[in-house]
């Protein structure tokens, strides 16, 4: 299948391009960033069927004409992952590439035949509905409250409506707190994870400070990009909505102590009364776990990543690349 994914040299994009080229997909990635240097390496062996076109996601007639080329599917994962400093500085911005950059794609997409549509959204559109249910399923009524989310939720809202006026087949996922390999510093994700910051602190050889533990159901790119995969090669989706999750919680502090199992003198811990931190959580507070029941019963799916196994797969990866660099 030719396969193009909007936003795919940022970290969600590049894991979704590894697990389709190793099926052998040909892929498009359309990004302003280039790829990495170590992606050139590492993708070395796909030439012949990678293909990344520079390009802003807001240049109307650019998107115009690629998805023009012909692709059986895309995936819209371009996005500005907003904090309040953003918000309040940039607004326009945040909505042309989140939500009003979507329009253009699939209006081209209509006329180009394109067979299936994967939104990436993200568990954020929950929103404030997050600290009041013990788990969170699509059903579950969203209240969003960050120019992210909202965006978020209303790009789900408008694939939805015009997936049923113009008979598109179209999927939106929300993707609960994703972490892993090819998470950098790009200027689009104004907070990296709490794990992306951990490794940091262990390059830097300082100290890793939360201010709470941090339970989410967190979960691996690689776990996410097998997902998209299987939602591309469905035959036929039951849904046009997908909680994309581990669907178990465990703590940030518990990864960062794991990691620090490997690397002796590296220290996780909680911050002391009156000590500042120096991870982010994202937040005040931690919210409710995306149910995958819908997963589980339509594709059997499970995560293949836990706590232990991303800590141990990430650490490989990071150390390998801190090496290669």
């Amino acid at each position: 299948m030719k396969i193009l994914i909007f936003g795919g040299t940022g970290f969600v994009g590049l894991n979704i391009a590894a697990a389709l080229l190793a099926r052998g997909h040909v892929v498009t990635l359309f990004d302003r960033a280039s790829l990495p240097v170590a992606a050139q390496r590492d993708f070395a062996s796909f030439a012949k069927s990678l293909t990344v076109v520079s390009g802003d996601v807001t240049d109307r007639q650019a998107v115009i004409d690629l998805v023009a080329a012909g692709f059986d599917a895309i995936v819209l994962g371009a996005a500005i992952t907003a904090g309040p400093a953003r918000d309040a500085a940039d607004p326009e911005l945040i909505m042309q590439v989140n939500l009003l950059a979507q329009l253009p794609v699939l209006v081209a997409a209509r006329r180009g035949g394109v067979g299936r549509i994967i939104n990436l959204s993200s568990g954020s559109a929950y929103g404030a509905a997050g600290t009041r249910h013990a788990v969170l399923d699509e059903d579950t009524p969203c209240d969003p409250e960050t120019l992210y989310a909202i965006t978020k939720y209303a790009s789900e809202r408008v694939a939805a409506r015009l997936a049923a006026l113009w008979n598109l087949d179209i999927a939106s996922v929300r993707l609960s707190g994703v972490f892993g390999t090819w998470e950098r510093a790009t200027g689009v994700r104004d907070t990296l994870s709490p794990q992306a910051q951990m490794l940091a602190c262990l390059h830097q050889r300082s100290e890793a400070v939360l201010p709470r533990a941090g339970v989410k159901d967190w979960i691996y790119a690689p776990d996410v990009a097998d997902v998209v995969v299987l939602l591309i090669e469905a035959p036929k989706l039951e849904h046009g909505l997908y909680n994309i999750s581990t669907g178990r919680a465990w703590s940030a502090l518990q990864w960062g102590q794991k990691l620090a199992e490997l690397h002796p003198g590296f220290v996780c811990r909680l911050a002391g009364p009156g000590e500042a931190a120096t991870i982010d959580l994202h937040g005040p507070t931690d919210r409710a776990s995306l149910s995958i029941s819908r997963l589980e019963a339509e594709f059997g799916w499970r995560a293949r990543f836990g706590c232990d196994e991303s800590v141990a797969d990430l650490n490989a990866w990071w150390t390998r690349h801190q090496e290669g660099a």
